[in-house]
């Protein structure tokens, strides 16, 4: 599932995307979303090779954060390579929610 890039891939949008920490420890924006119970839901709906691919992401990032280092330059996500992988996943579970919602109040 192809989504809308989140970082336009404009000069300022590059140095935006690189003044952000995240990309030099490997991982894309998705991977930042603060785990509330709507994100928890759709990154359980992920298919497990996703949900593999994050979650090793995320300890990579984590090692790295306890070694005070980064990845070289040339393993840096870029914004052509940060794909928002859980946005169509979340968008599902926010209209489920609101569908569940207006199904309760009537």
């Amino acid at each position: 599932m192809a989504a809308k890039r989140l970082v336009p891939l404009t000069k300022f949008g590059r140095a935006m995307f690189n003044m952000r920490h995240f990309n030099q420890v490997g991982l894309l924006s998705d991977d930042m979303l603060q785990e509330t119970p709507d994100v928890k839901e759709a990154i359980r709906r992920l298919p497990k090779d996703v949900q593999d691919e994050r979650n090793f992401r995320l300890a990579v990032a984590i090692d790295l954060s306890c070694a005070k280092s980064v990845l070289p330059k040339e393993q840096w996500t870029t914004p052509e390579k940060d794909d928002p992988y859980l946005q169509p996943y979340l968008i599902q579970v926010w209209k489920e929610n609101k569908e569940r919602e207006e199904w309760n109040s009537q």
